[in-house]
């Protein structure tokens, strides 16, 4: 059986990368792709590969991502071995845009959106506690928090706004179950 497709979208400081995280370590069946980002690698917040978009774009023109899109002043890129994963039946999550949900949802037959969002002043104290962006460059990604959810029948939502520990435990409940559970 071929394994689920689970992007990760929300808002900028939402927590998406923290709970990713967590994922990572108590679900070690699942693959984690490192998106590569064009932003330095010493840049910390999530685990990604930092590079500069003539590169990026080297790597977009040759095919090697099964996603890419532009936000914030950045290109991200999800590169392609996601699908041998997915084809050898291991779940596949990925911090997304929503701005690729839909063709997530064309490419992919088994899909699972997970939505991560908080209230308007929790996101605010987070991006100002993670020191990344300036005061204009949070105040856009703020603009940009209120945004309609996806629906559907393939999306999760989860509000994280309590401590950390209840938000990975409302992300850890919303994975599907390990294929390898299923297929023993």
């Amino acid at each position: 059986m071929a394994g689920t497709l689970i992007p990760v979208v929300g808002p900028s400081g939402a927590g998406k990368d923290s709970l990713i995280d967590a994922a990572r370590i108590a679900r070690p069946d699942i693959f984690f792709p490192t998106r590569v980002i064009t932003r330095p690698a010493g840049a910390g917040g999530e685990v990604f590969k930092g590079v500069d978009v003539p590169f990026f774009q080297e790597l977009a023109g040759k095919g090697a991502f099964s996603f890419h899109w532009q936000a914030h002043g950045l290109f991200y890129g999800i590169p392609d071995d996601i699908t041998g994963a997915l084809d050898t039946g291991q779940h596949v999550i990925f911090n997304s845009s929503r701005s690729i949900l839909s063709l997530v949802r064309q490419m992919y037959e088994r899909v699972q959106i997970i939505v991560v969002t908080a209230p308007a002043d929790v996101l605010a104290a987070r991006l100002v506690a993670r020191g990344r962006e300036s005061a204009d460059d949070i105040a856009n990604r703020l603009r940009r928090a209120d945004y309609a959810a996806p629906k559907g029948a393939d999306v999760s939502i989860i509000q994280n706004s309590g401590t950390l520990a209840q938000g990975q435990a409302a992300f850890l409940a919303a994975l599907p179950a390990s294929l390898l559970a299923q297929n023993a």
